[in-house]
């Protein structure tokens, strides 16, 4: 993970100092006007499971998304295409059942044992992903001020899945159960994006179009977020 921040964070300055010199010979011709990048983007929020099994219910989940894009103006519009390289990641605190991510009790199939053992129990993912946007800026020579929107796809490959509990063991300290294992999630994720909002913040959707869970003939999570975006520069 440390790897793949820092790895962010030099994207971040290539972006910067490319967009300083303004950009490539293609993207000099496109802006006849002067064009604010808008190339940083975090989002906080909520974070579900759409088609989750109806006895396994969550509580207070928690998304954070980072990502790195390059603005490029439609020439004559204040519509533009943003590819970037971000990293997104989920919390899903379950209640009163666990996730068998160790295949104990079925190695097809993820399963979903009761439980009240945990006084926390959390399944966390973590996705690299290549988000793409195509945006509308009602002042596009400055991404701090006016009206923005944008819709996407982001497309992601997961370099993390594993399980938290905490709980109390038998000498009445407190205990934490880390189980790592993507065997059973899918390596992939496709999602849709929205984004609506002024000046620095924006309200945003995202929306798997994939599940969650590979190859299982029981459950069709499809995670989304929900929350709070910050973007400018």
């Amino acid at each position: 993970m440390k790897k793949i921040i820092f790895t962010l964070g030099l994207i971040a300055i290539s972006l910067g100092v490319f967009a300083q010199d303004g950009g490539s010979p293609m993207n000099k011709a496109m802006n006849s006007v002067s064009h604010s990048k808008d190339f940083l983007m975090i989002q906080f929020g909520y974070s579900g499971w759409s088609n989750s099994p109806d006895s396994v219910k969550s509580g207070f989940n928690r998304a954070f998304n980072i990502a790195f894009m390059y603005d490029m103006p439609l020439k004559g519009s204040k519509f533009s295409i943003a590819p970037g390289l971000g990293i997104s990641t989920d919390g899903v605190m379950l209640k009163d059942h666990t996730m068998d991510v160790a295949g104990r009790v079925n190695t097809s199939d993820v399963t979903f044992p009761y439980s009240t053992a945990n006084k926390r129990y959390k399944v966390a993912t973590t996705y690299l992903e290549i988000p793409v946007e195509l945006r509308y800026r009602s002042v596009p020579d400055n991404a701090n001020k006016g009206f923005k929107a944008a819709i996407g796809l982001k497309i992601g490959a997961l370099v993390d899945a594993h399980t938290k509990a905490k709980f109390t063991g038998p000498n009445g300290g407190k205990t934490t159960d880390k189980e790592r294992n993507k065997e059973y999630f899918n390596p992939w994720r496709f999602a849709a994006s929205a984004r609506v909002g002024y000046g620095n913040f924006a309200l945003f959707y995202n929306y798997s179009l994939t599940p969650l869970l590979k190859n299982s003939d029981k459950y069709d999570i499809r995670p989304y977020q929900i929350g709070i975006a910050l973007s400018g520069l």
